[in-house]
């Protein structure tokens, strides 16, 4: 009896022996599992260009409108080292003047070093509209510049893209300042929605690009989202803003960060 039992304990020693190392050998391969899938935070680089929204004419303390609130924002993920943010906004920027500051040599220097360019531009192509033909508005003579716009546009992001081939985009539409200066011109919201639309159908032709719309933002009249002069942002617009960029740069992990 006792030569029976001492191979079984023998036996049961080396089973019980061997499924400890099958548990250290499982226990070690998913620690290293983990420990691949820990976040090593990445520099964010950003290139914010166009107009006066770009520049943040409107924000109380000078500080850059959206982009102050957005480089915050993308601070707080935990695959951001930190966020950088170029400004080249600049008040009164149409699509035309943009082309020519792309030829600038210290914008396209951060463009090469760029993860991603944010444009904000239009607006003042349908302000010229509206000035050239303010005693006789009419909607063909938006939809006539429409077509050069959207030329113009074109040539901006195959700039940018000849500049740095994998940089991403992301264009920001237009809202609809004019309420108070052109109320009774009820084709107004119209121009403006073919106008979003025609910026959006440029974007879809492009990859690693994508359009941001923000005239829903400030459709809420009772709200108070423009500044004093009743055309930019105010703090508030802004920050509404950067939550809107911010959440569409995190769709579908547009920015590609570490997660």
């Amino acid at each position: 009896m006792r030569k029976i039992i001492i191979p079984v304990l023998v036996a049961v020693s080396l089973v019980v022996t061997g499924c400890s190392t099958g548990i250290n050998d499982l226990l070690f391969k998913t620690a290293s599992v983990e420990k691949k899938k820990e976040i090593v935070p990445v520099p964010l680089r950003i290139v914010s260009i166009g107009d006066s929204l770009t520049e943040g004419v409107g924000d109380s303390k000078g500080r850059g409108g959206y982009t102050y609130y957005l480089k915050h924002e993308l601070d707080a993920l935990k695959g951001v080292k930190k966020t950088t943010v170029a400004n080249y906004g600049v008040k009164g920027n149409r699509t035309d003047h943009l082309l020519l500051r792309l030829q600038d040599k210290n914008v396209q220097k951060s463009i090469k070093e760029a993860d991603l360019v944010i444009i904000t531009i239009g607006g003042n192509d349908i302000m010229k509209v509206f000035r050239k033909n303010f005693s006789n508005l009419e909607k063909q003579a938006f939809e006539a510049e429409m077509s050069n716009y959207k030329n113009r546009l074109n040539q901006i992001f195959k700039q940018i893209r000849t500049i740095h081939p994998g940089v991403k985009i992301a264009m920001i539409g237009i809202y609809n300042p004019f309420t108070k200066w052109f109320s009774d011109i009820k084709e107004v919201d119209d121009i403006l929605a073919e106008w979003n639309q025609t910026s959006k159908s440029v974007t879809e032709n492009y990859k690693k690009t994508t359009f941001i719309p923000v005239a829903d933002i400030f459709d809420h009249k009772e709200e108070k989202l423009l500044y004093e002069d009743h055309f930019h942002p105010n703090d508030t617009g802004y920050q509404l803003m950067s939550k809107r960029v911010y959440r569409y740069l995190l769709k579908d992990n547009f920015l590609g960060i570490p997660k």
